[in-house]
């Protein structure tokens, strides 16, 4: 890697109370001292790390601002080099004012993700911990966030390494039992060898298991809200958002195009879509609205199907309980105080999770949440066990468990031990390559490639 000092705004850019640039390399506490004065005298270069200075930024002898500088050797750091972190007052102008100011001076602009690069390529982080990194800005939800910075600090490199010590021990000691017939070395069996790899295979699928659950945690579901009009779609959408975010009467039609927001039921982040009333009409304006919600009712993750329990199924319903059959449903019985007029033994025949909940009043939600989880598989889901966060970490768990597999069908076929140890060191490479242990520059590019610069 280039040993060059780089530097870059790490706070968001925008006004706020502080600002930081953040310096790192070799030579950030010499590229400091030519913008910082600090006010007793000393200099960047002369203090210890995690110590701090309060003092002036100059730019061409001009002082730009007050600064709090921060002080962090190597390998004690973030990224694992040396690293100044200049505190001054937050703002677009004065931030970008400094950053200039240090560039000049002779750091380099940091690119997307370069710090964290840099922590990785140090061996301060693995790859699935700095991916991580991101994940952690980008929580939308107190589940979201505790699941990835469990990963941060650790826990599924810990489950990975695991499983390829493991199949590093069992591979490590076939090639000496075949290399070395004379030497004393324990002799190897099937049933040895059956019993690493059934390890091996249990913990990738548990793995595995958590990706879906994960990713309704980390990104969301898409979830349509559906049904005819005035059965008390935006009522819901309300109910769920906390707040008046879609139109609320009792004239059909009046939801004419799909509402959005982003909510959070229990542990699990709703995209969530109030669509036009189902139902057909002459209205040209209204028409589109319920094309769109049918379209969107076929690419959906989740389907909130809302019938109304005083009153009669009409062919409407009928035709939303036929589309529920294509992706997870919940049929919502709202108006739950009224009489029941509602068959529900038909909508029973075709969705399974059947809520009764009285939107206006908030009566069910808790139901409705508890039910969404369920679907959802997020109620045993353990963040601190380390939950896949990624395509890329899912793909890299797939082909090892895949190579585990092929290994023991290897050993039932009666192939050489040689046949068996190729397709464990195939799992081996798979689980390296999602660490960062043994990966492509490729690899390792994408994965920063998102990053936002300053981190």
């Amino acid at each position: 890697m280039e040993n060059k000092t780089i530097a870059a705004i790490s706070t968001a850019q925008g006004e706020g109370g502080i600002g930081v640039i953040r310096i790192s390399g070799d030579d950030a506490p010499i590229i400091a001292d030519k913008v910082f004065n600090n006010i007793n005298g000393k200099k960047l270069c002369d203090m210890k790390g995690y110590t701090a200075a309060f003092g002036n930024v100059f730019q061409n002898g001009e002082k730009l601002d007050e600064a709090v500088a921060l002080v962090f050797r190597e390998p004690n750091s973030y990224t694992g080099e040396n690293v100044v972190e200049l505190s001054c007052h937050g703002g677009i102008y004065i931030t970008k004012q400094v950053l200039r100011a240090v560039i000049e001076a002779g750091a380099a602009p940091a690119q997307a993700g370069e710090f964290t690069k840099r922590a990785f390529l140090n061996g301060k982080i693995d790859l699935t911990e700095a991916e991580s990194v991101m994940d952690i800005i980008s929580a939308k939800s107190k589940s979201a966030a505790r699941a990835a910075m469990y990963v941060k600090e650790g826990a599924l490199r810990k489950r990975v390494n695991s499983v390829k010590n493991d199949l590093l021990t069992l591979t490590a000691h076939l090639s000496a039992w075949a290399d070395y017939p004379e030497e004393d070395i324990a002799d190897v069996d099937d049933d040895m060898i059956l019993s690493v790899c059934n390890k091996a295979e249990k913990e990738l699928s548990n793995m595995l298991s958590t990706y879906d659950s994960g990713q309704a945690v980390k990104q969301g579901i898409d979830t349509v809200i559906a049904g005819r009009p005035n059965v008390g779609k935006s009522t819901l959408m309300n109910l769920l958002s906390g707040y008046e975010k879609s139109i609320v009467t009792d004239i059909p039609g009046t939801t004419r195009d799909i509402v959005e927001d982003t909510v959070i039921a229990g542990n699990v982040i709703l995209r969530l879509s109030d669509t036009a009333g189902l139902r057909s009409t002459n209205d040209k304006v209204e028409r589109i609205g319920v094309d769109r919600a049918k379209k969107r009712l076929e690419q959906c993750g989740l389907l909130l199907a809302v019938f109304d329990y005083s009153r009669e199924l009409t062919q409407d319903d009928l035709d939303l309980l036929e589309a529920s059959e294509n992706v997870p449903s919940i049929a919502i019985i709202n108006k739950k105080e009224l009489d029941a007029q509602l068959d529900i033994s038909k909508i029973k025949s075709k969705i399974s999770n059947i809520i009764y909940i009285s939107a206006i009043t908030g009566d069910g939600r808790d139901e409705l949440v508890q039910k969404i989880e369920e679907i959802a598989g997020t109620q045993n889901l353990n963040p601190s066990d380390g939950i896949l966060a990624n395509e890329r970490q899912r793909s890299n768990v797939s082909n090892a468990l895949n190579s585990v597999i092929e290994a023991k069908s290897a050993l039932n076929m009666g192939m050489t031990y040689d046949a068996v140890t190729v397709s464990l060191e195939d799992a081996i490479s798979e689980l390296l390559e999602m660490t960062g242990e043994k990966t492509s520059d490729e690899v390792i590019d994408r994965v920063f490639h998102n990053f936002c610069v300053g981190k």
